[in-house]
């Protein structure tokens, strides 16, 4: 049918605008993206989102705050950094980050003893803190350290193969140490054989399984500690008794045997000792949190009424555990005549008392490997220990600020699955493609 030149001047006009119209369509939503900004989250565990914590501690901070990374140029950590001040400058636009690099300034270098790793330094209201590890967490509690001029300072029991927290052993305490001091959260220890009090700028004491029995001298000074409302966190394991002076005043008294679940077995572990948390009761130490934790060779714990104290639990073991006071070999099964018990058990538990005008605060856990250098990293153990810290030393502003990582960040495939896309990528693929053009070219030479 011949078109007639009227029609074609109606569909080169109708073209025209329907062109103008796309033009202006485009150029109205590169207008919008510059004007507003929209994000989502899809990570696992929202990584790459401010948590409701912090926003919470900007909200406080009326003053300018500075950020100062003294990384050299080219590493893949500055991004890492500016994603991460980023998401606090969509709460806080005056929050400003500048990079320098070291080897431009060696007499800064010098001044501020920066290491290989660099160095972040943040200024606040003519105040700094140095941070050689920077996350969320570590930055937020920065800043509220920063707001804060009162410090922090925790004590660790010595001198009876406790677990150190300088050690570098699998089951020494130096990784939550370390976590603890990049978050300002600094550790000493004590030994109450040749230093026999404990500090007065001590917020908390932390006895850790001694692996010898205290002299009843240094059990009467914790004692008196305990009495005069200080903060303590007593970590336990299976059949060490050692702590039982200290933890019957308490109310608490640890059953025999080990925890095992026969349930674990679910979660792809095949040893019945290692006890997983993924349920926990309402508290502060808890709000919130929804990560499983990790306990291996755990004591039940059972508690008594104590008028002092108000003790709340804050995990159990599930329906399928009991106390296993046999061997933890071969076929094992609960057996009711050794004086086993069925679970759930509990295997922490929180103690407050009112001493005055200050809370006293101490939780009692029947396992202290998972905070070891071995288990510190096993899904939440970091978080739920810095949680417990920072609620017994009345830093209830950090618990809820988490030290994300990663998850699902390593691939693991089977020897098959690699076969299989070798052979697609090196094989499959390339013959495809060649096959494909083959025959478009015939087809197109048939014509």
């Amino acid at each position: 049918m011949k078109i007639s030149p009227n029609k074609h001047r109606q569909r080169r006009l109708k073209n025209r605008l329907v062109t103008l119209v796309l033009l202006a369509v485009l150029v109205g939503l590169a207008w919008l993206s510059k004007q507003y900004t929209v994000q989502t989250d899809i990570t696992g565990n929202a990584a790459n989102t401010l948590s409701s914590a912090s926003q919470k501690v900007l909200a406080t901070l009326p003053e300018k705050v500075q950020i100062t990374a003294y990384i050299k140029k080219g590493l893949p950590i500055r991004a890492q950094i500016t994603q991460l001040i980023d998401r606090y400058r969509l709460y806080k636009p005056d929050l400003s980050l500048a990079f320098v690099d070291p080897e431009s300034q060696p007499e800064k270098v010098r001044e501020l003893n920066i290491g290989k790793e660099g160095l972040v330094i943040v200024d606040y209201h003519g105040r700094t803190e140095k941070l050689k590890f920077i996350d969320e967490s570590a930055l937020t509690n920065a800043l509220i350290q920063l707001a804060n001029v009162k410090g922090r300072l925790i004590t660790f029991l010595a001198g009876h193969g406790e677990r150190s927290p300088d050690g570098v052993a699998n089951f020494d305490l130096g990784e939550f140490s370390k976590e603890l001091a990049r978050r300002n959260i600094k550790s000493q220890t004590v030994n109450l054989a040749t230093l026999p009090v404990i500090p007065d700028n001590a917020a908390l004491l932390v006895v850790s399984a001694p692996a010898v029995p205290l002299l009843p001298g240094e059990i009467a000074i914790i004692d008196n500690y305990i009495k005069q409302g200080g903060n303590l966190l007593l970590l336990t394991d299976p059949d060490n008794q050692w702590l039982s002076a200290l933890e019957q005043p308490l109310g608490i008294r640890q059953l025999q045997g080990t925890i095992v679940d026969s349930s674990s077995k679910l979660y792809g572990i095949n040893d019945p000792s290692f006890i997983l948390a993924s349920e926990y009761l309402h508290h502060p130490v808890t709000q919130g949190f929804q990560t499983i934790t990790l306990y291996p060779t755990v004591s039940a714990l059972e508690v008594d009424k104590v008028p002092e104290y108000r003790a709340e639990v804050l995990f159990s073991s599930g329906k399928q555990s009991w106390t296993e006071t046999g061997v933890l070999s071969g076929d094992i099964h609960f057996d009711a005549t050794a004086n086993e018990k069925q679970g759930p058990l509990a295997f922490a538990v929180a103690l407050t008392s009112n001493r005055g005008e200050t809370e006293q605060r101490i939780i009692v856990v029947g396992d202290g490997d998972f905070l070891s250098n071995t288990y510190i990293g096993n899904v939440g153990n970091l978080d739920m220990g810095l949680r417990m810290v920072n609620w017994l030393v009345h830093d209830d502003r950090f618990i809820e600020i988490p030290a994300r990582t990663a998850t699902d960040n390593k691939l693991q495939l089977t020897q098959t699955a690699v076969a299989v896309m070798g052979f697609g990528f090196l094989l499959a693929l390339p013959v495809t493609l060649i096959g494909t053009g083959f025959f478009i070219w015939r087809k197109r030479k048939q014509r």
